[in-house]
């Protein structure tokens, strides 16, 4: 897995990480998911600090994993797993391209 950077901005400051070439674009996306939780506490106004502003961010973003992994009774790792089998089934049930034309 070759890691590569991925600049990303979070909070209004540029950070440039290492990331794996297959994770890119969840990590953008985790991003931009962090700084948007970030930006409803500042509105929120009643913190004001932003170590503060982050760490809540991060508990409010743990406590929502949380709660969805109770409440779909199994992992993340299995909801993926059943996610390739369904791409898997669609792949094998639609006509390739080459082969038929509708």
């Amino acid at each position: 897995m070759n890691n590569k950077s991925l600049n990303i901005s979070i909070m209004g400051r540029d950070f440039c990480i290492a990331c794996p070439n297959d994770e890119r674009e969840e990590i953008l996306h985790a991003a931009g998911y962090l700084d948007k939780k970030i930006q409803e506490i500042r509105v929120e106004g009643k913190v004001i600090d932003s170590d503060r502003i982050a760490l809540i961010a991060g508990l409010r973003i743990a406590h929502e994993l949380l709660v969805l992994r109770e409440g779909a009774g199994f992992d993340i790792s299995e909801f993926r797993r059943r996610i390739v089998s369904l791409k898997k089934k669609v792949d094998e049930a639609l006509p390739h391209e080459e082969n038929e034309k509708c």
